[in-house]
């Protein structure tokens, strides 16, 4: 059984239902579109007693998922079309909690960018009691303080549980890190080759599964529990967990700026350059973010996002952070807060202000 639309092709096999993520050019970046097919796919799946487990990937080497359709959301708020942003977010956020609570180990590939809504359609696989995947092309990454967003897709709550600072760090940095950092701070469960990443797929479409315990323990004994190379986050874990364990942007970057000599002087002024070019008040609003995210649910976690997206959009930095580093291109947004040092906590706490609260909110369903 296959069905297909232009940007995702889904099919089962063996006990399986693939979800194979096909908008190339985009590097599958999600469009409603795509995230209607997914879940719907996973809501025909759930109560099918002939299909044992999920696995999500993309058949492109470049990508397999870089986030959600940016361009999209700027040209709907450009044109004053509210609903459009709202519902693409809430779209979004349900497949999110769709997968985290999926009672069927969910299993995904992450080969090449894994970014933003990418990590939103793979981290939940772990909850399932599947497998995340990561091979030695991919490159995995949050980098929403770059156009003035921050880490939605109940990603914080997985950062938030990541070894000692690693996850504020992440979140308020933006940084890009490879398979090795992923396996280290808990973002993935299993690497392997990439030739053997795209053969695994026509595997398993070829063996015979009775559950999806199977279907996990073959996709582990396929891969190993390293990458191979050492991490860059465990070898540098000493200067994050000293530089961004507590405190808002400018605390963070305060401390930076202290060490001045040796490794951890590069390390750190290299850290603080990185600060420099992102929004300061997403930064300021992905930390708080993420220890919100300590003690919260994962149906809270997205709540907050969604209202987070909102407030991004009226009185953010998105669309100026978007205008400059994927329209435009010229890299200089004019953020409305020049520096981290002068964002202020109200500030900061005005964006968690959320226009929808109790049973009126879009996501009040999610089971918490």
């Amino acid at each position: 059984m296959t069905e297909s639309i232009d940007e995702i092709r889904i099919e089962r096999a063996q006990g399986i239902g693939f979800i194979a993520l096909n908008r190339p050019k985009a590097l599958n970046a999600l469009s409603t579109s795509m995230l209607h097919a997914i879940h719907g796919a996973l809501d025909a799946w759930r109560d099918d007693a002939t299909v044992h487990a999920v696995v999500i990937y993309s058949p492109h080497p470049r990508a397999f998922c870089a986030g959600g359709d940016i361009r999209f959301l700027y040209q709907s708020a450009k044109a004053g079309e509210r609903a459009a942003i709202d519902e693409f977010f809430t779209d979004e956020y349900r497949l999110n909690h769709a997968i985290f609570t999926y009672p069927k180990p969910y299993i995904a590939l992450m080969n090449g960018v894994v970014m933003g809504g990418g990590m939103g359609i793979s981290q939940g696989a772990r909850k399932t009691g599947g497998v995340r995947v990561v091979a030695a092309s991919t490159k995995l990454a949050m980098p929403e303080t770059r156009i003035g967003l921050f880490p939605d897709v109940g990603v914080s709550w997985f950062l938030a549980r990541t070894p000692g600072a690693i996850g504020r760090y992440l979140a308020a940095t933006g940084a890009t890190i490879d398979a090795a950092d992923a396996l280290y701070a808990g973002l993935a469960d299993t690497c392997m080759e990439d030739d053997s990443l795209a053969g695994l797929v026509d595997a398993l479409k070829e063996k015979t599964f009775a559950t999806g315990a199977e279907v996990v323990r073959f996709v582990e004994a396929q891969g190993r529990p390293d990458a191979g190379k050492a991490s860059d986050l465990e070898r540098n874990r000493v200067f994050i967990d000293r530089h961004f364990a507590s405190g808002n942007g400018a605390a963070c970057l305060k401390s930076l700026e202290s060490a001045t000599s040796g490794p951890e002087g590069e390390w750190a002024a290299h850290t603080a350059a990185e600060l420099r070019e992102r929004s300061p008040l997403s930064i300021d609003v992905s930390l708080e973010l993420i220890d919100r995210a300590k003690s919260s649910s994962m149906a809270e976690t997205l709540r907050r996002d969604l209202g987070l997206t909102r407030a991004t959009f009226d009185h953010g930095d998105v669309m100026e952070g978007i205008r400059a580093r994927i329209v435009d291109k010229d890299n200089q947004p004019a953020w409305k807060v020049t520096h981290v040092e002068a964002v202020t906590r109200e500030e900061v706490l005005r964006m968690f202000d959320s226009p929808w609260t109790g049973p009126g909110h879009p996501l009040a369903a999610l089971a918490d």
